[in-house]
């Protein structure tokens, strides 16, 4: 008897919470698709990111010899991406949300940028996770608030 009640209670509790999985499913794929299409360029840039951060294998090219091309090229690498995410979505606002801002354009990428390195670190043979990879990453995306600030002012005036 008991099993059976249990047995039911169990039934019901799993139909619900597939319900509620495919529901939650469908909300968030509408809500990556809604982002997408509002700022694709952004997308591709966090994309290639993730592939050129965990391909395990590069070329040599004559820029190794460069001293902190590494770190050069993560500074760019953020930098570039925050600065598109700053240029949509000044694109597609007539004015800024800073709190908004400051966590798709801030920190997340920050957060990324921190996954990443300990993705190299714990989970590649190929590449390793580096704390100055991480600064230069940072440096990179306040870099492009910057220039995302500036940009910002001189659009505002054209808008006025």
């Amino acid at each position: 008897m008991l099993k059976t009640v249990f047995s039911q209670l169990l039934s019901v509790f799993m139909i619900t919470f597939a319900e509620k999985r495919k529901s939650f499913c469908n909300i968030m794929v509408t809500i990556i698709a809604a982002h997408v299409r509002q700022y694709p360029f952004s997308v591709l840039c966090i994309v290639a990111v993730w592939m050129l951060s965990l391909t395990p294998f590069f070329p040599e090219t004559p820029l190794d010899d460069v001293k902190f091309i590494d770190k050069w090229t993560h500074l760019l690498m953020y930098g570039g991406t925050c600065s598109v995410i700053w240029w949509e979505y000044i694109k597609n606002h007539q004015s800024l949300d800073f709190e908004k801002l400051l966590f798709y354009a801030v920190l997340a990428p920050m957060a990324m940028g921190g996954l990443l390195e300990l993705l190299q670190a714990y989970c590649t043979t190929t590449r390793n996770g580096d704390w100055l990879d991480f600064a230069a990453n940072s440096c990179g995306v306040l870099l492009a608030v910057a220039v995302g600030r500036v940009s910002y002012r001189l659009v505002r005036k054209r808008w006025k």
